[in-house]
């Protein structure tokens, strides 16, 4: 019996020949990261081993979350990880260069092929580099720190195969949007889920990074978009040759596979009651808003930033709206500067805050009010999550949030086409 992509990489990680789901097995990691607000829980299970990291180059740190430190808590974690790091020899830590998940691959840390792990759910973005990544807990990751190795369980695999185009206005966000309201959070639960058809193809690695970003909404394991050109292009540019491309067998077996016409989705909003509660553009087209969000790790990158600013270009935000913008990476905001998308969103009215997570993880960064209605570009929207319990959030694509925040209400991108 054949086996898929993700069966593959853990049949090499663990030394087996062939696996099959269900199959629990011990396999070697290649990277690993924790950032901020889990290093401490991290760190202590680890201090209780007593010994080194296996091996430093293969450890990333990142601070992300509370950046700069929101709290006195959060400016005694940074020394203590700079203290860390010093004394294990660990050199990739990184403090305000951006979102884990957009440094990571954007600094080269990623290869097809590989098993990447992180104390965050959303490492499940790193698929779209047809590597297997996923989130694990904090006492996983201090075992790994130690061994290099963690217990997987061999998932199943479903296949969604898209056909036809995609519309104007439409992206990858309304693809995983409307894939999570047909799945809901628990339809694809320890599940691979992999990415297939010409409209995938089709999509820019950015457009990738936000597909498999969220595939852990709808309960995955882990999401893979199969190697292609674009992959390599997008290494070559990092100087990365050294990868192993692992491909589906010709009978390879599926847990199931979906059919979807990508001409029939349209633009796509989540929300209020948590990511899978979704719906057309049209069943919530006119919704008055308080503030657009555009950022986080699903939607900060600068093609995000790019269909934004062409939105707002000449333009104001409606009067007394708020939009909040955060690129994922300071190369992002280098990059956006050069091309005047950040001047674009300042005469907009736009506040442009630091590269970081920010609103997404809901302590800074444009913290909603009580009954304050929001549309954003980021990947959760449970209650109370970005702010007072009661306050509303809507999930978008940025081309939604930027022709929202013109009008001061939700409004279908289309119709700026």
């Amino acid at each position: 019996m054949g086996m898929t992509i993700t069966e593959k990489i853990i049949a090499a990680h663990s030394g087996e020949k062939n696996v099959i789901p269900g199959q629990i097995l011990t396999v070697n990691v290649d990277k690993v990261f924790t950032h901020d607000i889990f290093f401490t829980g991290v760190h202590n299970a680890f201090k209780e081993k007593n010994c080194n990291v296996w091996d430093p180059d293969k450890i990333i740190i990142v601070v992300d979350h509370e950046l700069p430190a929101s709290s006195i808590f959060s400016g005694d974690i940074y020394q203590s990880m700079v203290k860390f790091v010093q004394e294990q020899n660990i050199k990739n830590l990184y403090y305000g260069e951006g979102v884990c998940h957009q440094i990571i691959p954007e600094q080269g840390h990623v290869r097809p092929g590989e098993i990447f792990v992180g104390t965050d759910s959303h490492t499940v973005t790193y698929g779209a580099l047809t590597a297997l990544a996923t989130g694990i807990g904090s006492t996983e990751m201090a075992e790994i720190w130690k061994t290099g190795k963690i217990w997987l369980k061999v998932p199943e695999t479903i296949k969604f195969v898209f056909t036809g185009q995609l519309g104007k206005n439409v992206y990858s966000k309304d693809i995983i949007l409307y894939l999570i309201g047909k799945m809901r959070s628990h339809g694809c639960v320890y599940n691979a889920v992999e990415f297939c058809g010409k409209p995938i193809e089709d999509l820019s690695m950015s457009e990738r990074f936000t597909l498999t970003n969220m595939v852990v909404e709808m309960g995955a394991k882990n999401g893979i978009v199969p190697f292609d050109q674009k992959t390599k292009d997008y290494l070559i540019e990092r100087n990365i040759t050294d990868y192993t491309v692992y491909e589906n067998d010709s009978d390879a077996v599926f847990k199931e596979t979906f059919y979807i016409d990508a001409s029939e989705i349209l633009p796509q909003v989540s929300g209020p009651n948590g990511v899978d509660d979704v719906k057309s553009i049209t069943e919530v087209e006119g919704m008055k808003i308080h503030q657009g969000y555009i950022g986080s790790c699903t939607n900060g990158r600068l093609e995000d930033l790019r269909v934004a600013a062409n939105i707002l270009k000449g333009k104001k935000i409606a009067p007394y709206i708020k939009l909040i913008v955060s690129p994922a990476s300071q190369t992002v905001y280098k990059q956006a500067i050069k091309e005047g998308i950040i001047e674009t969103f300042i005469d907009a009215g736009a506040v442009v805050t630091n590269p970081g997570c920010n609103l997404c993880y809901g302590t800074h960064g444009g913290v909603l009010g009580e009954n304050e209605v929001a549309i954003c570009s980021n990947n959760r929207n449970f209650p109370g999550r970005l702010g007072h319990k009661n306050s509303k959030v809507f999930l978008a694509s940025p081309a939604t949030v930027a022709c929202s925040v013109l009008e001061g209400k939700i409004v279908d991108p289309r119709k700026y086409v």
